[in-house]
Order: structure tokens, then sequence, then C-alpha cells
């Protein structure tokens, strides 16, 4: 019975570890940013993004992030369709990413800023637009929480709890908050790969994002 329960258990974990490094589908048909591995612990990931560039919406104050995440979308759909300064279409790419920013109080507005990962091949020149800024990070480390389904607002705070929990006692839990109180990280971000008719293989991800080298910055 012992050696049932602990193969069952192992097994288990085995396949929570793999759902939470699996790539995303979407990535298999349309870009997204490369990153680099850092470790994959117990619920989550370190990841390490290098030199990749956004296009972002002017903060958008709402209290829903999937209003505000809807807001943002369309605005930054607009554009890619050719709605910008060179009236150039651009390639859909993953995930459309939303920051969520830190309000003043339970029953304010919180303020998002949704952001589309820049193709390659337009990062030395993104169209510009206005109502859209262009965000080229440097060295920028994440932590990542996978998770499925739809994303609703009930289940975002959850889910970044979790993500926190998994990582409490870390030297990536110290670096978020060293990062947090010099001002350059949000309270998280959560990163959407699947276009919104999708219902199979949802994959959604809780970020926090950090500072960790010397000179390293999220904008």
């Amino acid at each position: 019975m012992a050696v049932t329960t602990t193969f069952k258990l192992s097994l288990f974990f085995t396949l929570v570890s793999l759902s939470l490094s699996a790539v995303p589908p979407a990535c298999s048909r349309i870009e997204c940013p490369n990153y680099d591995l850092v470790q994959a612990g117990n619920g989550y990931e370190i990841r390490r993004y290098n030199s990749t560039v956004w296009i972002s919406s002017d903060p958008i104050q709402d209290i829903s992030l999937v209003e505000a995440t809807r807001t943002g979308f369309l605005r930054l759909f607009d554009y890619i369709q050719g709605k910008n300064n060179y009236q150039e279409k651009i390639e859909m790419t993953a995930p459309v990413l939303s920051e969520v920013l830190p309000s003043d109080g339970p029953f304010c507005k919180s303020s998002f800023v949704v952001s589309f990962y820049v193709p390659k091949k337009n990062q030395a020149n993104p169209p510009p637009a206005k109502g859209l800024q262009v965000q080229r990070w440097k060295t920028v480390y994440a932590a990542v929480r996978q998770f499925g389904g739809f994303v609703k607002d009930t289940d975002v705070g959850a889910q970044a709890a979790a993500l926190k929990d998994s990582i409490t006692g870390t030297k990536w839990s110290s670096a978020i908050d060293q990062s947090r109180r010099a001002g350059h990280a949000s309270v998280y971000s959560v990163a959407q790969y699947n276009a919104p008719f999708d219902f199979d293989n949802r994959v959604n991800e809780i970020w926090f994002l950090f500072d960790l080298e010397s000179g390293s910055s999220a904008m």
C-alpha cells in the first residue's frame, strides 16, 4: 500500500511539473518571446527574458482585469491591423500581457497596462501609434505560474497568491520584494496565450517581473 501511494504521489508531482513547464500550444503557431529557463521549482518557473520589445497601452483605469484587458487588446488589435503611423500590418504574437499596477485601496479602480509582444522583424522600428508606447526590456526575470481555462477576475488573485506562496523563502522572493520597493516591478502580470474563441488547451500565466542583475530594468 505504501509503495502504491508513493508511486501515485510521484506520478502526480511529475504531471504537475510537466504542466507547469509546458510550452503553450499557441507558440507552435505564432511567435512568442524566447526566454532562458533559470529554474523549474515546485509550482513555479524562473525565466530570464533578454531584450524583448512590447507595444503597450496607456494605463487603463478599471475595477476589472478582464474588462481592462479587453479594452487594451482591442486597441492593440487595431494597431496590428494597420491603424498605426506607418499603416503597417503586423503578425499576431503571444502572449497578451496585462500588467496590474498598485491601487490606492480595495474599492478603488486599479491601473492596467496591456501589452503585445512585437515580432522580431518589427522590433528595430515598431510603428508608433497614438495612445500606445514602445517598451524595450533589457534583461528581465519572471517568476511564473501556469493555469488553464478562461481568465476570471475572481481567479487571478488566488493564482497570484499561490505563486507567492510557492516562492516564499527562496532568493527569488527577496529579489521580487527589492524590485517592488525600488519601483521596478508591478504587483503582477497576467499573460494570455489563446484567442478568445479557443475553448481547449487554454494556457495562462501569472508573472512576477523583477530585476536581478545590476543595471537591469523592466523598461
